[in-house]
C-alpha cells in the first residue's frame, strides 16, 4: 500500500490531472527532504510525454505549490528505508528557483532563480511537464544560441545566453574522448553565426580548429603569426631569455633590465613616448640589445662577473638563428606594427569572419607560455586603454587551459598572471575568458571559480569532479552526481549562461566545422602497406627546419 498524500491549504486549486508524485517532509535554505511516491512515480513511467515519464529521476525537476507560485528543484539523491513503507522513498532536493502558477489551470509559466516563498511541510509535490520544462528554458528577448536538446525532452532546446555566458566568463570540462573539443567548436560556431562582428581569439596548442573555422576567421600559426618579440615586457623577456639557477637568476634579471632599457631608449619611436620604461612596447633592435651587453661586458675584468652577460647573450644569438623562432624574431619584425598586429589577431574590422585561431603547435615548446601571455596580454591591455565609449567585447578562449593557469602556480608565470587577471577583471573591460580543460584539478582554482558558466562533461577523475563540484554555481550541485554517467556528446550546463541547470545532449556538428579531433583509426591505418624512405626524408626536413 501507498502513503497517503497528506492534505494541504491550496488542493482545490491544482487541476486533477496533474501529476502528484509525492509530499514535502522539511525545507531548509536551499536544500528541502521530499518523500516519493513509487507507484504514482511508475504509473508515469510510459506516459508519451519524457519528462513526464522520467519523473522522479536523480537530476529531474520537480514543483512545490506555495500561494501563488510553484518551487523548482531538482532530485539529487534517493534512498529506500527498509523499516518504512516500502512504497515511500525519501529524496533531497535541490531548490532552483520560482514561477507563477496560473490560475486555474496551474500551468508553470514567468520562471525565475532564487526562493523568495519557501513551501511548508506537508505540500504535494509534483512532476514536471515537457512543455513546463521548454517554458522554463526560455528567455524571450535575451540573445541565446541553441547547443543541443534538454534530456530527456527530445524538442525542448538547450540554449546558452551569450551576454550572461561571456560577461562571467565560462569553462567547458570532459575527459578525453567525451566529445569535448566538437563542443567548443559548436559553441564557437554558434556565438560567431549570431555575432558575424564579433571578435573572438582561440589559442588551439594542438592545431585541430584550423581545417573548421577556416570559412569563417582567420588561422595563424608559424607561418603567418608575425608577433614582434617587442611586445614582449620585461617579464616575458626574462622568461624567454634567462635560464640560470635561482641563484643567479637576480643578477641576471638586473642586467638585462639595464640593457633592455638601454636597447629601448636608442630606439627611434622613443622620441615620441615621455617616459621609457622596459616594459614600454616600442620597437627596438635586437642588435641594440646585444650592442649594450657587449658594451656592459667591456667594463667588467673578472670572468666571473662575465658569465652572467655571455649567458645572457649566446641565449639571444641562438634564438636569432633558430628559424623556429622565425615568427618572433625575424629581422621584418623590427616595424612599428603594433596596430597592425592587434587588428588582425582582434579581428577589428572582421569582415565577417569574427574568429581567430592561433595555432600555437608549432611554437617551440619552451616559449609557448610566452606567446600566449603576449596575446593574452595584449588583448587585455587593448582593452583597458581604449576609452569606453571605443571599447569592443573580445572572447578569449583557451584550450588545454591547465597548461597555462596549473594549479597553485597562477603567479609563477606571466601567462598565469595575467589569464588569472583577466578572470577576475575581465568582464570590466569587455574581456570574456572560455577555458577549455580535460584535467579541471590541475587549474588554478582561484581562476575556474571565477568562471559563471560551467559545462561539465563526463569526468572519471575523483578529484576532477571534485574540484568542479567546489566551483559548480549554486543550484548544479546536485546534478554533479550523474556525471561520470553522462553519455559522449552529453553535458551538465549549470551557471549564469542557462536558465535552470540541467543535463543536455549536444547538437551534430555539420561536416567541415568539426575540429581535427578525432581517434586515429589504428587498426584501419595498420592493414596498409606503410610509405617508405621518401615520405621519412620529408619528415626529418620539416622537423629539421621548424615547418609544417
Amino acid at each position: 500500500m501507498s502513503h497517503p498524500l497528506p492534505a494541504f491549504p491550496n488542493a482545490t486549486a491544482i487541476p486533477v490531472d496533474t501529476p502528484v508524485i509525492g509530499w514535502l517532509l522539511a525545507v531548509g535554505g536551499s536544500t528541502a527532504r521530499i518523500v516519493l511516491d513509487r507507484e504514482a512515480v511508475s504509473a508515469l513511467g510510459g506516459d508519451a510525454d519524457p519528462v513526464l515519464a522520467a519523473a522522479g529521476q536523480v537530476a529531474m525537476p520537480i514543483k512545490i505549490r506555495r500561494g501563488d507560485r510553484w518551487i523548482i528543484g531538482t532530485i539529487r539523491n534517493m534512498s529506500l528505508d527498509p523499516a518504512s513503507d516500502p512504497a515511500a522513498i525519501q529524496t533531497e532536493v535541490e531548490l532552483i528557483g520560482e514561477g507563477w502558477c496560473e490560475a486555474g489551470s496551474g500551468t508553470l509559466h514567468g520562471f525565475r532563480r532564487g526562493v523568495t516563498a519557501y513551501p511548508l511541510p506537508g505540500a504535494a509535490v509534483h512532476a514536471i511537464t515537457n512543455a513546463e520544462l521548454a517554458a522554463m528554458h526560455d528567455r524571450r528577448g535575451a540573445p541565446t544560441i541553441r547547443i543541443g536538446t534538454v534530456y530527456p525532452a527530445r524538442s525542448v532546446p538547450a540554449t546558452l545566453t551569450i551576454d550572461a555566458l561571456l560577461g562571467r566568463h565560462f569553462a567547458l570540462v570532459g575527459s578525453t574522448g567525451t566529445g569535448k573539443s566538437t563542443a567548443t567548436a559548436l559553441i564557437l560556431h554558434r556565438i560567431c553565426e549570431m555575432a558575424p562582428r564579433g571578435h573572438v581569439v582561440m589559442i588551439d596548442p594542438h592545431g585541430e580548429y584550423a581545417t573548421a573555422f577556416r570559412a569563417t576567421g582567420e588561422v595563424h600559426d608559424v607561418g603567418n603569426l608575425r608577433m614582434p618579440y617587442w611586445l614582449m615586457t620585461f617579464e616575458e623577456h626574462c622568461e624567454m631569455l634567462l635560464s640560470a639557477s635561482p641563484a643567479e637568476r637576480q643578477i641576471e634579471v638586473d642586467i638585462l633590465a639595464k640593457c633592455l632599457l638601454a636597447a629601448r631608449t636608442r630606439s627611434r619611436a622613443a622620441a615620441e613616448v615621455p617616459r621609457v620604461t622596459v616594459d614600454t612596447p616600442i620597437p627596438y633592435l635586437l642588435s641594440d640589445l646585444g650592442a649594450a651587453l657587449t658594451q656592459e661586458m667591456s667594463k667588467l675584468d673578472r670572468a666571473g662577473e662575465i658569465a652572467p652577460y655571455q649567458r645572457i647573450k649566446a641565449k639571444l644569438d641562438e634564438i636569432k638563428g633558430d628559424p623556429r623562432y622565425a615568427f618572433m624574431f625575424s629581422g621584418m619584425l623590427v616595424g612599428d606594427t603594433m596596430a597592425a598586429f592587434l587588428s588582425r589577431i582582434l579581428r577589428m574590422p572582421g569582415d565577417g569572419r569574427p574568429i581567430s585561431i592561433i595555432d600555437v603547435s608549432g611554437v617551440p615548446s619552451e616559449v609557448t607560455s610566452v606567446v600566449v601571455a603576449v596575446l593574452a596580454r595584449m588583448i587585455f591591455d587593448q582593452a583597458v586603454w581604449s576609452r569606453p565609449e571605443e571599447r569592443r567585447p573580445v572572447l578569449m578562449v583557451c584550450e588545454e587551459a591547465h597548461r597555462y593557469i596549473p594549479a597553485r602556480a597562477e603567479q609563477g608565470s606571466a601567462v598565469g598572471r595575467i589569464l588569472a587577471r583577466i578572470a577576475k577583471e575581465g568582464r570590466k573591460y569587455g574581456v570574456s575568458l572560455g577555458l577549455v580543460t580535460q584535467r579541471p584539478s590541475d587549474l588554478a582554482e582561484g581562476v575556474l571559480s571565477q568562471c559563471g558558466t560551467i559545462i561539465a562533461m563526463r569526468l572519471n577523475n575523483d578529484r576532477d569532479q571534485a574540484m568542479v563540484a567546489a566551483a559548480m554555481p549554486e543550484g548544479g550541485r546536485g546534478l554533479l552526481d550523474t556525471m561520470s554517467a553522462l553519455r559522449n556528446r552529453e553535458a551538465i550546463l549549470c551557471g549564469e549562461g542557462v536558465a535552470f541547470p540541467v543535463r543536455a545532449s549536444f547538437d551534430n556538428l555539420e561536416d567541415g566545422k568539426r575540429p581535427a579531433s578525432g581517434d586515429m583509426p589504428i587498426t584501419a591505418l595498420w592493414t596498409d602497406r606503410a610509405a617508405g624512405e621518401g615520405v621519412l626524408n620529408a619528415t626529418v626536413a620539416r622537423w629539421r627546419s621548424g615547418g609544417r
